[in-house]
């Protein structure tokens, strides 16, 4: 892996869980008794914001209209943005040429630094080569576990979407599943592809993928609809997003199917059919974690050289199950837009 962003003389590589606690810290610097000395040190912050020189980072994701997921990445981005005096450019485009030609404006607009999703890799490159050449960090966020190193990205920010995949399939065994079907919105999103291959490592049942257009949700309900009038096996039904999870439910009362619906990721409207039981359990990544943490750590590089996972590991941010059991605790949280 290239070194460009990131000379030091040592390295170290933990796996790290959360890594929130340096932002933490650093929002606690005051002018108090600590507050001198972190002036001293370039790191200084007043009331919980920073006030060391403006910067601008560009958030480059491949969300697609409507998909409210990003919304709470895009929250936690701002956040981070608003604590660290950084004014935030945030673009995205479900279209892999059109993203990395938004990436191409961040490195002609000079910023100081990129975070990007990799849901398609390969269309990442260059400008990935690009933006390292004009010295820009670039860090990585939600898609692209397996691939941000080697692109040259310098930290990355998300969950291992094939273990979280396994997770979900020894779940499914653990509740005597037989028959599954893994729903993908978007073909060619690598991160979708590797929760649905791991549901099929772990899974002991059957499992089959059926592909939607994740940009037209009537489409989606009608095209599960059919699958379940089609297949009367199908005990299980696995989306790899809330709205459609959400869209399933509707399909199986209107195939009426006895499938039951699980998936990745959260948002408000989610938390309320797990506690309804319309929905049995979701895979939680924790966006605005992501978010936050990828805005964060270009600040924390470029202020005090610091390297979350060592530059050598990535950030894991999940996966955590969310069901009936805990979803009490998680659904304030989700309400906000935090969760």
């Amino acid at each position: 892996m290239d070194r460009t962003f990131h000379p030091r003389s040592r390295r170290i590589a933990p796996v790290v869980a959360i890594a929130a606690a340096s932002a933490l810290l650093v929002a606690g610097c005051s002018s108090g008794s600590g507050g001198k000395k972190a002036e001293e040190s370039g790191a200084a912050a007043s009331a919980g914001k920073a006030n060391t020189p403006r910067m601008t980072v560009a958030l480059v994701t491949h969300q697609a209209p409507g998909d409210t997921f990003w919304d709470i990445v895009r929250k936690g981005a701002e956040a981070a943005a608003a604590k660290d005096n950084i004014k935030l450019v945030y673009s995205a485009d479900p279209s892999a040429g059109s993203q990395a030609n938004l990436v191409q404006n961040a490195v002609d607009q000079k910023v100081d630094g990129i975070a990007i999703t990799l849901a398609k890799p390969d269309a990442m490159k260059d400008v990935v080569s690009k933006a390292k050449a004009a010295n820009i960090p670039v860090v990585g966020l939600n898609s692209g576990v397996s691939d941000w190193k080697k692109l040259g990205l310098m930290e990355f920010f998300g969950q291992d979407e094939g273990v979280a995949g396994e997770a979900l399939g020894n779940r499914l065994n653990s509740i005597g599943a037989k028959k599954a079907v893994c729903v993908i919105q978007e073909q060619g999103n690598i991160g979708l592809t590797q929760r649905c291959d791991g549901v099929k490592k772990t899974f002991s049942g059957t499992t089959e993928t059926l592909y939607v257009n994740g940009t037209d949700m009537p489409s989606v309900k009608s095209t599960i609809t059919a699958k379940l009038k089609q297949d009367s096996a199908i005990d299980y039904v696995v989306t790899l997003g809330a709205p459609y999870a959400l869209t399933a439910v509707q399909s199986v009362g209107d195939a009426g199917s006895k499938a039951k619906v699980a998936t990745f990721d959260l948002n408000k409207d989610l938390t309320k059919a797990i506690k309804k039981g319309d929905i049995q359990f979701a895979v939680d990544q924790q966006p605005y974690l992501q978010g936050y943490l990828a805005v964060d750590s270009l600040w924390l590089y470029k202020n005090n050289g610091n390297y979350s996972g060592g530059g050598e590991q990535p950030v894991l941010t999940g996966p955590a199950f969310v069901d009936k059991s805990n979803v009490d605790a998680v659904a304030s949280f989700a309400a906000k837009g935090t969760r």
